[in-house]
């Protein structure tokens, strides 16, 4: 497979990091966006030091919300991945750790629609995008949505010939239902109004691993309950989303990115199934 460049936006992230080992292995060009750099190790794996392969990545701070901060480093680029969404909002947050109250806080939390920003079809090349919130959260709308919008027509625009965005498989009932929304307005998005761009959309469930010791049992939970929604035809998949949906380990996703962005036919929405294909794929060329 010829070398590539690729630039990975929230690259010092959980899964973010693993497209990054990924890629490096393969010798590709491997650059990190992120507002704080290189990753804090003992967050993203079961080690505080440093692996010997972050040598071979760029870790560059950059503000999603503020292309000016990346477009230099999308030029020449093969393929952009935004991998920076969000799973809780402040207000789910300040629920959680006592600093709202339950009522205020989970009915702004689960409240039908926030703001974003400006209408990101609407957006300049190189504009900001600017928090319509009153006290500028970063909301799904916001993270999910409009980030990953302005992102894959920053790289449109820098003529880079394809785009990944980590979407999700589904929601589940404990989260509002704007998170897997946005997501998919999102996906719907970037491919009706960018046409000429490779668009992928990766949707995994559940990742886990074992750095993160306390992703283990919810897999193993996880994976019973996908077990169960298989022997039923998919039936609990409309009640409990993406908590009846098979668990991946966060590194098998990650090749499977990095195989798909390296295979010119692979397109659209991406799935679990296919998801393991294609990181089976990278493990049979690995064997070679």
């Amino acid at each position: 497979m010829a070398k590539k460049k690729i630039v990975v936006a929230g690259g010092n992230g959980f899964l973010g990091s693993r497209i990054c080992k990924s890629a490096a292995a393969r010798g590709w060009d491997v650059i990190s966006l992120s507002r704080s750099g290189e990753p804090i190790w003992s967050s993203v794996t079961s080690s505080a030091d440093a692996p010997p392969w972050s040598k071979s990545v760029s870790w560059q701070k950059a503000d999603l919300l503020k292309p000016a901060t990346y477009q230099p480093m999308l030029k020449d680029a093969d393929a952009v991945v935004h991998s920076m969404g969000i799973l809780l909002e402040a207000d789910y947050k300040g629920v959680l750790t006592g600093k709202e109250s339950i009522w205020g806080g989970l009915s702004r939390a689960f409240s039908a629609t926030k703001g974003g920003s400006q209408n990101p079809l609407e957006r300049g090349v190189g504009e900001e995008l600017s928090a319509q919130e009153s006290d500028g959260q970063l909301t799904y709308e916001l993270m999910n949505r409009d980030s990953a919008i302005a992102l894959a027509q920053e790289a449109n625009a820098q003529k880079v010939p394809s785009f990944v965005f980590i979407s999700a498989a589904a929601g589940t009932p404990i989260l509002p239902q704007r998170y897997i929304t946005t997501k998919r307005d999102a996906e719907s998005t970037i491919a009706s109004s960018l046409p000429k761009l490779r668009s992928i959309f990766v949707r995994p469930g559940f990742l886990y691993d074992s750095s993160r010791t306390f992703t283990l049992p919810i897999a193993f939970f996880g994976g019973a309950g996908s077990m169960l929604n298989s022997v039923l035809g998919g039936r609990l998949t409309a009640l409990a989303g993406a908590a009846v949906e098979k668990p991946l380990k966060a590194d098998l996703v990650a090749e499977a990115v990095v195989e798909a962005i390296g295979d010119d036919s692979v397109k659209g929405v991406i799935t679990t199934e296919r998801i393991e294909e294609l990181a089976n794929k990278a493990w049979r060329r690995g064997m070679l």
